[in-house]
């Protein structure tokens, strides 16, 4: 398995390698007398730790090679902290200075706003998109979000720890993650990592709800109080009340319980392929001493997972169709693709760019679920009731989870 400062290598490597083949492709083509000079505005997530590996140069390196391939458009390029993102993109749109591309979260407001170019006006070839993600990046049937990134989850356990209590095969059903937690919590470790606290306690609901033929919708109507739902949390509170995971879960953030496990204090947590930089990185770890596998659901593995993606959009209001188009075929190509994926621990959006990483050793276990995926719901109320998720849902994991599920289901019924 490749390490960070590898990947990060060769990452680079794949940024110098699409500006010399986009230069090449383009020699004796470039548009400089095709028509007036158009600048473009992205506006994009931060999705890097810091200073080395912000986005912000991904993204300028990618507008740098398109420049020099297309000299009549230029990309300006914003970066915003992913947790700001939405809420900055909304003010720009509110005070009317629209981006030409985000690259992000939530489309489906602008979308019913009328603000977006539908994808087949502006990518070339939208059936390369990951047909998974279609319906979550359509609206009325049309599809304006266009996946860029996208990840999904496994369940990743200590072998080191799982040997030490005795244990000789990863985790199936629920009832093997009680008996498994309980051994590990017996050593002094965290039994199972549940991280419903408010950075993604959505996503953990989800896939435990999944495990039992539940979730938050069924044929497109919020089912979050169903019986199924219920159910679930009530193992999840048996969980809890044994003391086979960690104190006070409804208050731990994922990325918080990903460096615990890291360090070699937990026996299993969901985790996607962002959790893998962080246990080499921690280097308490080696790869011999940890696995991941199939998310176990109540009766046995689960066949699907939580499949998870940003998108980009494209307004209209500048109108500089053509000029997206031509950016946007650019970013989409495969070297491009896999350059930001290897940088930022996510997967492709492509079918290409996914067969391309099908055998790889860190990427390639977590595309094998992308097909089979399950993703959030993709109408305007979603992200109003996501937050309401984050803030409230742990609470259903510490007591009588009805009150808080039928709570959660109001609010879905009156957002709508």
């Amino acid at each position: 398995m490749k390490s960070i400062a590898t990947r990060r290598i060769v990452a680079a490597a794949a940024v110098l390698a699409t500006a010399s083949l986009a230069l090449s492709a383009c020699t004796g083509t470039a548009d400089s007398a095709a028509g007036p000079k158009v600048t473009l505005k992205l506006v994009a997530a931060d999705y890097g730790t810091g200073p080395t590996n912000t986005s912000q140069k991904y993204w300028e390196d990618i507008a740098a090679a398109f420049h020099k391939a297309n000299p009549s458009i230029t990309v300006k390029v914003q970066t915003i902290n992913w947790n700001d993102f939405d809420t900055q993109v909304q003010t720009m749109v509110q005070n009317k200075q629209y981006p030409d591309v985000t690259e992000g979260d939530y489309y489906t407001t602008y979308a019913k706003e009328g603000l977006l170019y539908p994808a087949t006006s502006v990518l070339s070839n939208p059936g390369n998109l990951l047909s998974a993600f279609k319906q979550q990046g359509s609206y009325n049937g049309v599809q304006y979000g266009l996946p860029f990134t996208t990840s999904s989850r496994t369940l990743f356990y200590n072998k080191a720890l799982f040997t030490k209590a005795g244990i000789s095969d990863a985790p199936k059903t629920w009832a093997d993650i009680q008996t498994d937690a309980s051994k590990i919590s017996a050593l002094g470790k965290i039994g199972f990592g549940l991280p419903f606290g408010s950075e993604e306690a959505q996503a953990e609901a989800l896939l435990w709800t999944m495990g039992n033929d539940g979730g938050y919708q069924d044929g497109g109507k919020y089912t979050i109080n169903s019986q199924a739902n219920i159910e679930t949390f009530q193992f999840l509170n048996k969980l809890v009340a044994a003391g086979d995971t960690e104190p006070n879960p409804a208050s731990q953030n994922r990325t918080d319980l990903w460096q615990t496990f890291a360090q070699g204090q937990v026996g299993m947590i969901n985790g996607s392929p962002g959790l893998v930089p962080i246990i080499q990185k921690a280097a308490v770890l080696k790869d011999s001493d940890w696995a991941s596998v199939q998310i176990a659901g109540k009766n046995g593995p689960l066949e699907k997972t939580l499949g998870v993606c940003d998108n980009v959009a494209a307004f209209k209001a500048n109108g500089h169709q053509a000029a997206i188009k031509k950016f946007l075929d650019f970013t989409y190509q495969d070297a491009n693709q896999l350059t930001f994926d290897r940088e930022y621990d996510l997967l492709p959006a492509t079918n290409s760019g996914a067969k391309a990483l099908a055998n790889d050793p860190l990427f390639g276990g977590f595309i094998k679920g992308l097909p089979n995926s399950v993703q959030y719901p993709s109408d305007t109320t979603w992200p109003q009731l996501k937050t309401k998720i984050q803030q409230t849902i742990g609470t259903a994991i510490t007591s009588n989870p009805k009150p808080a599920l039928d709570q959660l289901q109001t609010a879905s019924q009156a957002a709508s």
